[in-house]
């Protein structure tokens, strides 16, 4: 298993679980190694269910919203299935707003977007 700076990877069953290390996502520099450390466990790692909690995360630029698009793209594409977990009512309304909210599967907790698989 590759090293992860920006992430702390955890399996429960045959479902990753991704928790953010960063409070803030905002700088170019951090979301890019973000997306790359996602999108290794998609393409190198070969994981299919991916659980995304957001619990420490207290803020998400849109940048970082692209790089979750992609590897949104990215699991379909190899038939895979992605869920977003526990995000904080301010980062919602900015799903909510853009919309992504019907494109995520958002679930309350960790234990809801398990159990949804």
């Amino acid at each position: 298993m590759a090293a992860h700076r920006r992430l702390e990877v955890s399996e429960v069953g045959d479902v990753t679980v991704v928790r953010f290390v960063d409070r803030k996502i905002l700088d170019e520099a951090s979301i890019q190694e973000l997306g790359s450390e996602l999108f290794q466990l998609v393409e190198q790692e070969q994981r299919g269910k991916l659980v995304l909690n957001f619990s420490k995360v207290d803020f998400l630029s849109s940048a970082a919203l692209g790089k979750l698009i992609t590897l949104d793209k990215k699991v379909k594409a190899r038939s895979g299935k992605l869920k977003l977990s526990n995000i904080r009512p301010e980062i919602y309304e900015v799903f909510a707003i853009t919309k992504l909210n019907k494109l995520f599967d958002i679930k309350d907790d960790e234990a809801d977007a398990l159990a949804a698989f």
